[in-house]
């Protein structure tokens, strides 16, 4: 063989244990915060000249700054080290049928602005630079540069296929089914993207900071305008053969009639049972009608009598879907999130977890979600971060 080809490090060269040490003190620093020489060599084993040629090296390739010294302490003080924010910025979405929400953070996970533009009235044609144009919108308010992105994470409430990548049970977001969807918003956004399913970012979200945080195998079930889950089995999100694991408002369950050729009417037995349109018409049967499922499960937790009876029948029907998801997936815990549950509060999910323990064999643990705001949003960035880290991390 002739020529000049490059070779990767073997294993246990000192390139290779360099990038090892490298990527070890930069989550140190992401975990911990600024920290001195002293400090991370104490905590990756390292000797002093060598945490100092680290430091350096990270310094030099602009991945760490010197942020002031320590103080208090015997003897001088010591210089220390954080990530240089600047380093990577990245972009987090979330769609849905009424405004498109984005974020965009730096690379140790500070936000730095939030961005929401309506999107009704768009047109099919109009999704690819409406989006792109959220996007610069929350760049500019951030006060950084055209093309500062190193990566953007998309929520919609679909399911990206994982072969053909076309979004399936999405027919209600015009524009998002077109080929090469994903690659077309890069080119408009100038900064490669990926879409992902809403209720599996919450999930991931939920399991970094939230209610499921040390939690290997969970479900998160997502009730709001659209019923779906996200299950994490051993760690990771399943996401089945067609990207479609966890589109659960399509299941037949008991209590609502079995719905015929559901991807044209793009609606199921659960989502019939507990979808918003659901939500509202039950809360009307009890005299508690509002304009929005959220607003008539809160009046209903202020009003004795009906709100009680409407409450215990929603939790009902919850666990009757809950309970088949675990009698497959057993999982150790359930998240419940959403508009629906989260303005149930801990009244409601005390009511799920009862309900499910009297249907279920299995009994997981049920919790509310943990997170404020939107965990879609969160979850996005949290993706988003960790492919940029990764990027960046990797190659200086």
């Amino acid at each position: 063989m002739t020529g000049n080809t490059a070779k990767a490090p073997l294993a246990g060269t000192p390139s290779l244990l360099r990038a090892i040490n490298d990527r070890a003190a930069l989550e140190l620093l992401l975990e911990n915060g600024p920290l001195s020489r002293t400090q991370i060599g104490t905590l990756t084993g390292l000797s002093k000249p060598t945490a100092s040629q680290l430091l350096a090296r990270l310094e030099a390739a602009g991945l760490v700054l010197p942020v002031g010294t320590t103080a208090g302490g015997p003897g001088p003080n010591a210089q220390l080290y954080q990530v240089n924010p600047a380093a990577g910025y990245v972009a987090g979405l979330d769609v849905t049928t009424s405004q498109v929400r984005v974020a965009v953070a730096d690379i140790t996970g500070s936000t730095l602005a939030e961005h929401v533009v309506p999107t009704k009235g768009w047109t099919a044609a109009e999704t690819v630079p409406g989006v792109a144009g959220a996007v610069a919108g929350a760049v500019r308010a951030a006060g950084l540069a055209e093309g500062s992105l190193r990566g953007v994470v998309i929520g919609v409430g679909g399911a990206p296929d994982p072969v053909t990548g076309k979004l399936r049970y999405a027919s209600h977001l015009p524009g998002w089914h077109a080929p090469r969807l994903a690659a077309g918003l890069a080119a408009a956004i100038g900064a490669p993207v990926t879409i992902e399913n809403d209720v599996n970012l919450a999930a991931v979200a939920e399991q970094s900071s939230g209610a499921a945080r040390g939690f290997e195998d969970f479900v998160l079930l997502w009730a709001g305008e659209g019923i779906g889950a996200a299950i994490v089995i051993a760690g990771r999100l399943h996401r089945g053969f067609t990207g479609g694991a966890g589109e659960v408002g399509y299941m037949p369950v008991p209590g609502a009639p079995v719905v015929k050729d559901v991807r044209r009417r793009n609606s199921g037995g659960f989502q019939e049972l507990v979808g918003a349109p659901a939500v509202r018409a039950l809360a009307k049967e009890h005299g508690l009608g509002a304009p929005t499922a959220e607003e008539s499960v809160a009046k209903a937790l202020v009003t004795p009598g009906a709100g009680d009876a409407f409450l215990a029948e929603l939790a009902a029907r919850l666990a009757v879907g809950l309970a088949v998801i675990v009698a497959v997936v057993d999982p150790r815990l359930v998240v419940v999130s959403g508009g629906v549950p989260n303005a149930g509060g801990e009244r409601l999910r005390a009511l799920i977890a009862e309900e499910l323990a009297r249907i279920a064999a299995a009994r997981p643990e049920v919790r509310g979600s943990a997170l404020t705001g939107s965990p879609v949003l969160l979850g996005a960035l949290q993706r988003a971060l960790a492919a940029a880290r990764e990027a960046v991390f990797s190659t200086h």
